[in-house]
């Protein structure tokens, strides 16, 4: 009977509900998850962890952590989006928060025990299903609370992962010193902790969400009668969608976008000391990388709102032209060339905040080609090309580098050639988004299409 309460139902807002209530409790299932970014403090302690045999565990080892939770995030996404519809948000947030604190909960077991397998499950795998519904879960709720500003609306809700970094990051930290300071094993400790804090976190979203009542629309707001042909009138089934070139055309986009984010976020602290030796601190690179949170956090939010008003193609044009441009010139400031750390620097937060806007912009993207019917199903799929840029990237990036160490060629000489490739891709993603049409009729629910009527106004 407790459960009832997650049931869609028991969500819908009553009379006289503000919809600028959603926002925050989305933005707390977003921060909580966002923390996978923050993942790279735990790397360090557990290299030093030692079994009960005196053996290590090695950079490789622990990299696929990471790897396993962001493929599981779009794996998940892609198989329980459909349900998600079905469910309602309160449902999937509250399995979210179980899976995301569970998996912290697991991998402490494996950190206790020395056993790599638990923290690949715990943190991988049960976490990852965890990030998956708790990213969807919110993104069909706010288009519908927000039809005049989806782009804001996902914005609001999506930037939150960009700065979980920014909470998780320090949190960790300091939970690891404490629990260091009192004698305790830090990193399971931390971990517990963690998993419980999260959860809590977690449970505000889950108690706060509410969707919206048949027929509801904004106050004073009238759906226009004259817009972009890219946005439809119509609905598409998810079964339907993701037989579209249009659904293709934006995994491509979404995919490049992604890779040619990582190929910088991947490598921020080594890339910009190898690329002015000795100008840089590790402190220096340190606030770098958390100047890139900010710019990743806040691109999430501005270019979401932006496309509002210049159109979710006319967005993705801005980032696959300019960025294919700063990629291309990055590697000339460097130390060798121009010598600009400035320079450097903010090429690099501004195609940072690119790379996050295109997460942010892609829900609205998606609403405006397929309908907000099922809009949580086919985003759900389309993230499975995060789960292949997560791997992909990495690959790209730490091949290279490997590469130039071991034929004892200078590392800094492999940063052009891998933020070049990066550029050839952000060309392919431009292409694609040039080929984006409308949806075809026949692809359209026919009993299906957006029917808005008056309700309360808020």
């Amino acid at each position: 009977m407790a459960l009832a309460f997650l049931d869609r139902d028991r969500s819908i807002a009553p009379a006289g509900y503000s919809r600028w209530l959603v926002p925050p409790a989305a933005l707390a299932i977003h921060l909580a998850i966002g923390q996978v970014y923050s993942f790279s403090v735990f790397k360090n302690p557990l290299l030093a962890l030692q079994g009960a045999d005196g053996s290590h565990w090695d950079l490789k080892q622990v990299g696929y952590i990471f790897s396993i939770a962001i493929a599981f995030l779009g794996i998940s996404a892609a198989l329980f989006g459909a349900w998600l519809e079905k469910a309602g948000p309160r449902r999937a947030m509250f399995y979210a928060a179980i899976c995301f604190g569970l998996g912290f909960i697991i991998a402490s077991f494996g950190a206790s025990t020395h056993q790599l397998a638990f923290i690949y499950l715990g943190y991988g795998v049960v976490g990852g299903i965890g990030l998956g519904l708790g990213y969807i879960s919110p993104v069909s709720t706010l288009i519908k609370w927000f039809p005049d500003r989806p782009g804001l609306a996902t914005g609001l809700a999506i930037m939150g992962f960009g700065g979980g970094a920014m909470i998780g990051g320090p949190l960790a930290n300091n939970l690891m010193a404490h629990f260091k300071a009192a004698g305790q094993p830090s990193i399971p400790y931390t971990m517990i902790t963690m998993g419980i804090l999260y959860f809590l976190f977690m449970m505000f979203g889950v108690f706060t969400i509410r969707v919206t009542p048949d027929g509801w629309k904004p106050a004073g707001w009238i759906p226009p009668t004259k817009h972009s042909a890219l946005i439809s009138s119509h609905n598409v089934a998810v079964t339907q969608a993701w037989r579209t070139p249009q659904f293709w055309l934006l995994w491509i986009m979404l995919f490049v976008n992604v890779t040619a984010g990582i190929g910088i976020l991947e490598q921020a602290a080594p890339m910009i000391q190898d690329l002015f030796k000795g100008s840089i601190s590790p402190i220096a690179a340190v606030g770098f990388v958390g100047l890139l949170s900010i710019f990743n956090m806040a691109g999430r939010f501005l270019w979401a709102s932006v496309s509002d008003f210049i159109g979710r193609k006319g967005t993705y044009f801005c980032f696959f032209t300019f960025g294919s441009i700063l990629y291309f010139f990055l590697p000339f400031t460097r130390q060798d060339h121009l010598n600009s750390v400035p320079l450097f620097v903010a090429i690099a937060a501004i195609v940072i905040s690119m790379y996050g806007g295109g997460f942010a912009t892609i829900p609205a993207y998606l609403k405006d080609l397929f309908g907000g019917y099922n809009v949580s199903a086919i985003h759900g799929r389309l993230l499975t090309a995060w789960s292949a840029a997560g791997i992909i990237g990495p690959l790209i990036v730490n091949g290279i580098l490997d590469h130039y160490i071991e034929t004892h060629m200078p590392k800094q000489d492999a940063y052009p050639l891998i933020l070049h490739i990066m550029c050839s891709l952000l060309v392919v993603g431009f292409i694609a988004n040039l080929m984006v049409r409308p949806v075809d009729e026949s692809h359209w629910l026919k009993d299906k299409s957006i029917v808005v009527s008056d309700g309360p106004a808020h």
